[in-house]
C-alpha cells in the first residue's frame, strides 16, 4: 500500500515493500530501504540503518487522526499521512474538463490503456479522450464541452507521471 507522508513542503511517496518480523522493506519517492523496525514502547521506535540506529517517538496530534508530531534526538516536526488510494478517488471526482481547462492530466501515475481520439478530432461533451489505469483501475477522461484535440503527447502503452499533461485540447 503506497502512502504519501507530508512532511513540510516536501511530500515523500512510500510504500511498504515487504515485513519479516523486525525487518521491513521501504520504498520512498525511488530508493529502496531495509530497515529493522522496533517498537520500544506505545509510540517510541527504534530504527536500524547500515548499522546507524535512531530514535523517534510518534505523537498522534489531537485534531486530525492523520497528523503527528515526529521527534527525533534533534528535531520535532509535524507530519501529514496520506493514503494515496483516497486521494486518488477523491481527485477522480473532478478529472473530468471542465469550461476553462485546456490540458488532460491524470492525478496519479499509471499507464495509457486506449486514446479513442486523434488530433484534430472535434469532441462533444461527454465524450472519452482518454483511458488511463493506475493503482489497478481505469479511469475515463472525458470532456465537458465542445473542442478540438490540438495535440496528443502519449501513446497507448506509455507509462506516465502523476500530473504529466497527456492531451491538449482547443
Amino acid at each position: 500500500m503506497a502512502i504519501e507522508i507530508h512532511i513540510g513542503e516536501r511530500v515523500a511517496n512510500v510504500e511498504l515493500l515487504s515485513i519479516d518480523g523486525n525487518k521491513v522493506q521501504i520504498q520512498i519517492d525511488d530508493k529502496t530501504y531495509d530497515v529493522d523496525i522496533s517498537m520500544i514502547e506505545h509510540g517510541v521506535y527504534s530504527i536500524l540503518h547500515q548499522n546507524k540506529s535512531y530514535n523517534m517517538e510518534l505523537v498522534k496530534s489531537s485534531d486530525d487522526s492523520k497528523k503527528y508530531d515526529v521527534s527525533t534526538l534533534y528535531n520535532t516536526m509535524g507530519i501529514e499521512i496520506v493514503d494515496v488510494h483516497r486521494k486518488y478517488m477523491k481527485s477522480r471526482q473532478k478529472d473530468d474538463i471542465d469550461e476553462g481547462q485546456e490540458k488532460i492530466f491524470t492525478p496519479m501515475p499509471g499507464k495509457v490503456v486506449k486514446i479513442p481520439v486523434k488530433k484534430g478530432d472535434k469532441l462533444e461533451p461527454g465524450q472519452t479522450v482518454i483511458v488511463v489505469e493506475a493503482m489497478k483501475m481505469q479511469s475515463e477522461y472525458k470532456v465537458k464541452r465542445e473542442c478540438k484535440i490540438k495535440d496528443i503527447l502519449v501513446n497507448e502503452g506509455d507509462t506516465v507521471e502523476g500530473n504529466q499533461t497527456l492531451v491538449v485540447l482547443e
